[in-house]
């Protein structure tokens, strides 16, 4: 081509670089306008952006919410006594200010507060002239000897051993309901929302500092939903400190590859642009920072880099035969914008599949994400390169890129063999034996949490301890499957509801994984127990409906205000998947048997039933993701290269790393959840990248004539450094999340960094094998037609 016609300018070239001046200063003002917002954002979750709203579980929960009191978003306290046990004067005085100190907590449901202390805390027993009963620790309880024995008859004779009691006494539980929004103490008529970052941090330093300080005989342990939100949003801190590793680490690198501290500085500071510019964007359209998002800042960070090499590369290249830097600037603009614009799309189109996830979460990561990527067209693809017209490249950089433009390169020439006529066919088998192997052993990975507690923090974490604490001192788990007996008004304490209500308790405790279960029913049993003297013969449902309805009557919180829901409550062993598929499967086959006009067997409130639904929508949206993801990705290709070869020698390695990417998941122990399941479709998306600059380089050489591995040898000499160091800049923008204390983000970081190194190898390595099989060099050499890159 001619000069004159290299030089030829498309219009948006000539509208960017004939106003450089305003360009800048449009950006420069954007930049302070959303620097400023960025500086609003703050960390925020809710329990409804975490959960999928839309699933016939959560909606069942969502109407009956009312009905379903303090089932919901709980915190647990237990307070242990280390030596001793809990009837002493000093532990109870300090339960006592424990349960006074949380009432006073904003966002706790006071109505539902319970303990010890509590007055609807009650015992019952049968005497010779009918029952007995009242508070546990009573009006006259002093602290004294004698008070102190009457408090452990009573705890014995309440039926909260195991629940809010410890099975050895060493313990007991303040069980603290929560309200999502409650009134402004300072004006009642403004709802605030519940902050579980100063929620989790009042616990911490109201609860578990003051007391473990006040009394060294006492523990604090605290689980919940609240208190382990908390406990994440905590872990942010650290994340900045590796975005501040990552960016030592880039600058470092980039300063090696590019040999100019001014073309390094221009790539990091429109990078940063970038970030800014997405997180000012977020709290514009309202979002906040929650432990998944914060993945968005480091992905766009790694992927302006990536694009700010090739920009870089491509300048660097231009610079040795062009007049000035504003000539090599335009240059590469005109070569790389194009290709540059169908990377990006394709990380966009990653991003956006996560929005089929009906979870506010990762939706609100999708958008985010999606934002980010925009943003780097205008930061990287344009602002870039009109900075570099102004600043220039060293004479340092440019001499090197015109040596190695000329000279042999021993390693690209290596490489190149991976064209080669009889490396390409093993290259091939190699990569079908992988696939193999990874669909094979891919069939171990498992949807849901495959560890007890709190997965998504390290197993030694405090949370974890404290979850490891409750389970081993309480009968009653935090795993709790709530199914709700819906029934017709004052229908619930009838025997023909309550005869199917108790058969559903027996089928779920002799279910693997179920600790026990506790409904109306159990209540009922126990008072007509002690109707008749305490006789055992007596433990059963009554078929006369006055007996029922008086054995009820002290079932608080197991039936609504009508009668026309029972909560059944299965305390599970842990919430694995497997453990929570064996209780779901076992209801939904009960429900399937007993459920008719005027008597439903309804899934599912309690975390447990949250996380099963949970678990549905990942187990479904899996595929549906992964599918479009990669329709899209081969749509743009396609419609990017109109060749159905070039697609696949894209797209393939793609596919292959899927697969891998999925056994070294089961292999590692990691299962397919909310945290996880981003990666699949990032890793995708971002990966094609590389893909995408590969094969637009050698499709240039191949139309010029030259035979597959020739052409490729010089595609590696022009544009392989910068995949190369794309691939590693990408990975080490995620990779320091390994180190999290957060074991999700580290999962994430781990699973991405081998994503993308994985993505880049099999550009360099698989892309070439199958062009030598796909690709007829012969058809395209001398053709100005075709690919949307063609001159």
């Amino acid at each position: 081509m001619s000069n004159h016609h290299q030089d030829k300018a498309t219009f948006l070239e000539r509208l960017i670089f004939n106003n450089r001046p305003t360009v800048i200063l449009i950006c420069l003002l954007v930049s302070i306008f959303l620097f400023y917002q960025a500086l609003q954002v703050r960390p925020s979750t809710s329990f409804e952006k975490m959960i999928p709203l839309k699933h016939p579980f959560i909606q069942k929960m969502l109407e009956h919410r009312n009905d379903l009191a303090n089932l919901g978003n709980t915190v647990r306290i237990s307070v242990e006594a280390v030596d001793g046990d809990i009837f002493s004067k000093e532990y109870m005085e300090t339960l006592r200010q424990v349960h006074d100190e949380v009432f006073y907590i904003p966002g706790v449901d006071r109505s539902g507060l319970k303990s010890l202390w509590s007055p609807s805390v009650r015992w019952t027993e049968v005497t010779e002239e009918g029952f007995a009963g009242g508070e546990v620790i009573p009006q006259t309880y002093d602290g004294s000897a004698d008070s102190l024995e009457e408090l452990r008859n009573n705890v014995l004779k309440s039926g909260q051993i195991g629940r809010l009691v410890s099975n050895n006494f060493k313990s007991s539980i303040v069980d603290v309901p929560l309200l999502e929004s409650y009134p402004d103490p300072n004006d009642q008529g403004t709802l605030l929302k519940l902050d579980y970052r100063q929620f989790s941090h009042e616990l911490e330093e109201k609860i578990r500092d003051k007391y473990e300080a006040q009394n060294p005989n006492v523990k604090v342990h605290i689980v919940g939903f609240a208190k382990k939100v908390g406990d994440l949003i905590d872990g942010l801190v650290m994340v900045v400190a590796f975005f501040g590793v990552a960016f030592l680490i880039t600058l470092v690198l980039l300063y090696w590859f590019t040999l100019c501290i001014r073309s390094t500085i221009a790539v990091l500071s429109t990078t940063l642009v970038a970030v800014l510019w997405q997180l000012g964007l977020m709290h514009t359209v309202g979002f906040g920072l929650d432990p998944y998002s914060m993945l968005v800042p480091f992905l766009i960070f790694a992927i302006g880099i990536s694009h700010g090499v090739q920009k870089i590369n491509g300048i660097a290249l231009q610079s040795g035969d062009a007049d000035n830097a504003l000539t090599a600037a335009r240059r590469t603009f005109r070569q790389l914008f194009l290709p540059g614009m169908i990377a990006i799309l394709a990380d966009a189109v990653g991003f956006i599949t996560l929005l089929v996830i009906d979870i506010g979460v990762i939706r609100e990561l999708a958008i985010s994400a999606s934002i980010g990527v925009l943003v780097i067209v205008f930061t990287n693809l344009i602002l870039l390169p009109v900075a570099i017209s102004y600043t220039g490249i060293s004479k340092k950089s440019i001499e090197r890129s015109k040596k190695d433009a000329v000279r042999e390169h021993p390693f690209w020439r290596l490489l190149s063999n991976f064209a080669h006529p009889v490396v390409a066919p093993i290259s091939v088998v190699i990569a079908l034996a992988a696939f193999a192997g990874g669909l094979w052993y891919g069939h171990n990975l498992k949807i849901g949490d495959l560890d007890q507690g709190a997965p998504e923090l390290r197993p030694d974490s405090r949370y974890n301890l404290d979850n490891q604490f409750i389970i081993n001192n309480y009968s009653t788990s935090s795993d709790v499957l709530v199914v709700m007996v819906k029934t017709a008004a004052e229908g619930c304490s009838i025997h023909e509801t309550m005869q199917p209500i108790d058969e559903l308790m027996w089928k779920m405790t002799n279910t693997e994984g179920v600790q026990s279960a506790i409904s109306l029913v159990t209540v009922s049993k126990q008072m007509i127990k002690g109707m008749n003297e305490g006789n055992l013969k007596w433990e059963t449902l009554s078929r006369n409906k006055d007996v029922l309805n008086n054995s009820i009557a002290r079932a608080d919180g197991l039936f609504n205000t009508d009668c026309s829901l029972a909560p059944v409550l299965v305390f599970l062993n842990d919430h694995k998947a497997e453990t929570l598929d064996r209780a779901v499967g076992a209801v939904q086959a009960f429900a399937k048997e007993h459920n008719k006009d005027g008597l439903e067997f309804l899934l599912a409130a309690g975390n447990a039933g949250i996380e099963a639904a949970t678990n549905e929508v990942i187990a479904k949206s899996e595929l549906t993701i992964l599918v479009l993801v990669y329709l899209c990705v081969a749509g743009m290709c396609m419609l990017t290269f109109r060749s159905i070869a070039a697609t696949l020698c894209i797209v393939l390695p793609l596919v292959l790393t899927s697969v891998l990417g999925n056994a070294l998941m089961a292999f590692l122990g990691i299962g397919v959840k909310v945290a996880t399941l981003p990666v699949i479709a990032l890793g995708v998306g971002i990966g094609v990248d590389y893909g995408i600059y590969i094969y637009t380089r050698l499709e240039s050489f191949l139309r010029a004539g030259l035979p597959l591995q020739e052409a490729y040898y010089q595609t590696l000499k022009s544009t392989g450094k910068a995949v190369l160091f794309t691939g590693l800049c990408l990975a080490i923008g995620v990779a320091t999340w390994i180190f999290s204390a957060i074991k999700f983000q580290a999962d994430m970081g781990l699973m991405l960094t081998f994503m993308l190194l994985w993505n880049m190898f099999g550009a360099l390595w698989l892309l070439p094998a199958l062009a030598r099989f796909l690709i007829k060099p012969e058809k395209l050499a001398g053709k100005v037609g075709g690919s949307l890159f063609a001159h």
